[in-house]
């Protein structure tokens, strides 16, 4: 469409359109890191995330964000259904919804998947470049999903000495499938029979399955390396408490949503003191590792201060490309 006015018209991007703007990895990893630094230096403007349970493990959420660092503001609202892989459909789906700052307009609407999953492997990555050890070798993956991919991608930018993957699934058909896409990227994968084999001798921990609030937990204390960094992704849906409260550190994406989803009382009972926001490690006002022997946790439940910067980075990605739709208010 020719000659488009942002004031009469919004752009959607569907999930196609989104993939085929293809922001770099790299990128991402910069965006995502800059996006703790503006937060750390109390930049952005983020509320706990709204959750709405609608049966058996499936829930809808509205997460909001206003990032004026970034010239944005907006909410991403995605739902979770375990049994949609069954269907050929995403765990998780969505949108995100953009807004103009000068007039408060929405300027863009855009699918979520890709964004959700890429990000996401951005976070871990983020987190192992300021928590990890620089040597680390061995990577544990527990859910070979989605996510289970896209932590690896991004791991392997800030990880340069990471050679092997250690990786549990449930689902057998799920986990060779995983071992086919890693072994592409040259990495040795060593297919694991529970969650225990897979954490023995890990540096990195990365769990990426279902969010379960009232799950079996079973990893214990005593499979954990010394000078590990551990990575949830589901919450505290894997971890005994006892595991959780036996690191040496506890650092959070965001300490209010935390906070938030103990006082609801479904998640995060029994957690330790925490010892920083990430975006403070990553501003400077708090330390990060400082002992190679050190076992750390960041608990990243995932946050829309990323989310609307991504999705404003690829709008503007999109409308130079010429892809999307532009629909009338």
């Amino acid at each position: 469409m020719d000659n488009i006015c942002e004031e009469k018209h919004i752009l959607y991007l569907s999930r196609r359109d989104v993939e085929e703007v293809n922001l770099p990895l790299a990128s991402m990893l910069r965006l995502i890191e800059n996006c703790f630094l503006e937060k750390g230096k109390g930049n952005s403007i983020m509320h706990p995330k709204h959750w709405y349970d609608w049966g058996e493990e499936r829930f809808f959420s509205a997460m909001t964000a206003y990032t004026p660092t970034f010239k944005v503001a907006g909410v991403k609202w995605q739902s979770v259904v375990p049994e949609n892989p069954n269907r050929g459909l995403p765990y998780i789906n969505g949108y995100i919804i953009i807004n103009n700052l000068e007039n408060g307009l929405p300027i863009g609407i855009m699918d979520a998947t890709w964004i959700t999953a890429a990000r996401t492997g951005a976070q871990t990555a983020v987190t192992a470049k300021y928590l990890a050890r620089e040597e680390s070798e061995v990577l544990a993956v527990l859910g070979c999903g989605v996510q289970g991919r896209t932590n690896l991608q991004a791991l392997l930018l800030v990880l340069p000495k990471l050679k092997c993957v250690q990786a549990f699934d449930i689902n057998e058909a799920n986990l060779r499938a995983y071992i086919e896409d890693v072994e592409k990227l040259g990495i040795k994968v060593i297919p694991c029979k529970n969650q225990k084999e897979s954490i023995l001798g890990a540096d990195v921990i990365v769990t990426a399955a279902g969010i379960h609030k009232n799950p079996k937990r079973e990893i214990e204390p005593g499979w954990l390396k010394q000078g590990v960094l551990a990575v949830p992704l589901d919450y505290d849906s894997y971890w005994k408490p006892e595991a959780i409260n036996g690191f040496d550190k506890f650092f959070v994406d965001d300490t209010r949503q935390i906070l938030h989803f103990r006082e609801e009382g479904d998640f995060f009972r029994n957690i330790p003191r925490i010892d920083a926001d990430f975006g403070e490690i990553v501003a400077g006002k708090k330390t990060g590792r400082q002992s190679k022997f050190e076992k750390i946790m960041c608990m990243n439940l995932g946050v829309a201060f990323e989310d609307t910067p991504v999705a404003f980075e690829i709008y503007r990605a999109a409308k130079e490309k010429g892809i999307g739709v532009w629909l009338r208010r």
